[in-house]
């Protein structure tokens, strides 16, 4: 989109969260069916802006990024509701929840989390990714954390907030999600 965003996506200590992600979740806009022009290009925008700030070590990545939109696309001749929509819908990447009714949120959430669905060759290769991203932190306490964001996924009545979407991945999101799960918890 931007030489700036180009270079963040392509920063040294990212290995899942990069442009190969962006890409991929583009691809998946470009198929959702039943959206409107306008909602596309907000919906571009927010993908491309929902992980510009990365960072595993700090806690405000998408409260980050969202303020890079909000500088960047102006810019791009993005009208002021269209910056404040894309702002809301990156913060809403922060904790995957979306309210009743909110359809462009429930798209980009969807979007953002369909690699949870993937089979399962493709998800394990997100896996060692963010392991990659997150090689800071000592095997133990990875592996006590990552199995905690893993239960939570797990108990949440839906992992994704778009119900044809759900309905379609739902099944190998949370096959992938407890392999993974079971793996953490083996011993050795």
């Amino acid at each position: 989109m931007t030489p700036a965003l180009e270079r963040a996506y392509a920063e040294p200590g990212r290995r899942y969260h990069t442009r190969r992600h962006i890409e991929e979740c583009l691809e998946k806009l470009a198929a959702w069916p039943d959206l409107r022009e306008a909602e596309r290009r907000v919906l571009t925008w927010a993908i491309w802006w929902h992980d510009a700030v990365y960072d595993a070590k700090a806690p405000d990545n998408e409260a980050r990024s969202a303020e890079r939109a909000r500088r960047d696309l102006p810019a791009l001749g993005a009208t002021p509701d269209e910056v404040a929509e894309v702002t809301r819908l990156i913060l809403l990447t922060a904790g995957h929840a979306v309210a009743a009714g909110d359809r462009l949120g429930e798209v980009l959430v969807s979007i953002d989390l369909s690699i949870l669905a993937a089979e399962p060759t493709a998800y394990d290769a997100y896996v060692r990714g963010v392991r990659e991203e997150y090689a800071h932190v000592p095997d133990e306490a990875w592996r006590r954390g990552r199995g905690a964001v893993l239960q939570r996924f797990l108990d949440t009545p839906s992992l994704f907030p778009d119900p044809t979407f759900r309905a379609a991945h739902e099944p190998q999101a949370r096959a992938n999600l407890q392999r993974e799960l079971s793996a953490l918890q083996a011993p050795g």
